[in-house]
């Protein structure tokens, strides 16, 4: 691959959905990908869809905690790696599939999930902003929202 001369040509994705995804082991990727010659990785993860093909409601504890599990990546590697963060929401899983969620009520994972990468955390604090923000009073992360 090094000698293919590819790593001079393109940065390679990074893309994991899970609540709990493997940071060492996404540690260790970005590790190989440096010693092919890439010098820069990005990562993708999503504020809504990629959890069920039928999903209608948007979990947003799932999608914060994946942000977290991002960030804990990040600060695990070396600092120049990361180009970005590729911010994704699925509509759907497949052209014959049904809509997943759509995006007005997932609004509000969207914006945990910007403020979570934003602050590089999540707290108290950056949930009442979100709160404001969005004009609610209480933002349910580990429920759906009513």
């Amino acid at each position: 691959l090094s000698e293919s001369g590819v790593p001079q040509l393109v940065q390679p994705m990074i893309w994991d959905y899970a609540a709990d995804l493997d940071v060492e082991g996404k540690v260790h990727l970005i590790e190989k990908y440096r010693r092919c010659g890439f010098s820069k990785v990005w990562f993708a993860s999503a504020f809504k869809g990629a959890t069920g093909v039928n999903q209608s409601l948007t979990l947003i504890g799932h999608h914060l905690k994946n942000h977290l599990q991002w960030l804990n990546v990040a600060s695990n590697s070396p600092t120049d790696v990361l180009e970005g963060i590729a911010l994704t929401g699925w509509q759907r899983y497949d052209h014959f599939s049904v809509l997943c969620e759509l995006l007005p009520v997932s609004i509000p994972s969207l914006a945990v999930c910007l403020q979570a990468l934003k602050n590089g955390g999540y707290s108290e604090k950056i949930k009442e902003n979100v709160e404001r923000l969005l004009g609610i009073s209480n933002l349910e992360t580990d429920t759906f929202m009513r």
